[in-house]
């Protein structure tokens, strides 16, 4: 019972490091509030090597990507199912992302030199573009399910001794018109911006060329778990890019639809 106790706490401490994590994110790729963000280091005004901040840069984003990315490949998480119990390992997963994401921002070099600047309605449009970005990244994860995503109720499952949740392929909301919207409003918020700087550009585009790869390997992985339901939701609903006009669908495209993934 002690040892069911400690599941769901350590799921709460490793989602209260998420939004510690995530809040902070906010602040940090927006410029406000936080003492040191993309572009502001700590101490304002202080000389930098821009060669060392880039390559530092690139090492803290790098060491991201290889921890978000391998920790989510299957032979990774059986492998983890050795040492940690299964209701431990999404919570572990969070955990370790969010420090390594609290490390970057931390020990982030900003390189503020502008590349371009905007104002006036421009300004405020992209302001918006970018919470908006924001947005939709979090309340998609509430279109699956949050709390499953981030671990809290694989840990309340062991707390109650009940087996862990089963899951099922769905494709809700903004899930009808593109794969991944999580990674679309991620996507907004890093390249909406009134003013793009030297090392805002640098962020944005490591983490651009990241979430391209690793949607590779995800829907490699999506595609062995839910097979040809999974492969007729890639036909008809595109990856990051909502489509403008859809075509108006044949018979065929009509009885792959009745086949397709639960609605």
């Amino acid at each position: 019972m002690f040892a069911r106790l400690l599941i769901p706490l350590y799921a709460i401490m490793s989602y209260g490091v998420f939004t510690v994590s995530f809040l902070y994110a906010l602040g940090f790729v927006g410029n406000y509030v936080v003492p040191k963000s993309i572009d502001k280091p700590v101490e304002l005004g202080s000389p930098a090597n821009v060669t060392a901040a880039i390559v530092i840069n690139l090492l803290l984003l790098s060491l991201f990507a290889i921890q978000h990315s391998v920790m989510a490949r299957p032979a990774v998480k059986r492998w983890l199912a050795k040492f940690l119990p299964a209701a431990c390992q999404r919570s572990t997963y969070v955990l370790l992302s969010s420090l390594v994401l609290l490390l970057l921002f931390w020990q982030w070099r900003p390189i503020p030199a502008p590349l371009w600047q905007t104002s006036g309605i421009a300004a405020w449009l992209l302001t918006g573009v970018h919470w908006l970005g924001w947005l939709i990244a979090f309340a998609s994860t509430h279109m699956i399910d949050h709390f499953d995503l981030f671990g809290l109720r694989q840990g309340f499952s062991a707390l109650k001794g009940a087996e862990l949740p089963n899951h099922s392929f769905k494709t809700p909301l903004l899930y009808k018109i593109v794969r991944h919207p999580i990674m679309l409003g991620f996507l907004l918020a890093f390249w909406a911006t009134p003013v793009m700087t030297s090392g805002h550009l640098l962020f944005a585009v490591a983490n651009t060329a990241y979430i391209l790869v690793a949607l590779q390997f995800e829907e490699r992985d999506l595609i062995a778990e839910f097979g040809e339901t999974y492969r007729q939701y890639r036909r008809r609903v595109p990856m990051l890019v909502p489509r403008l006009f859809t075509r108006r669908r044949t018979g065929d495209d009509r009885s792959s639809r009745a086949v397709g993934a639960p609605q």
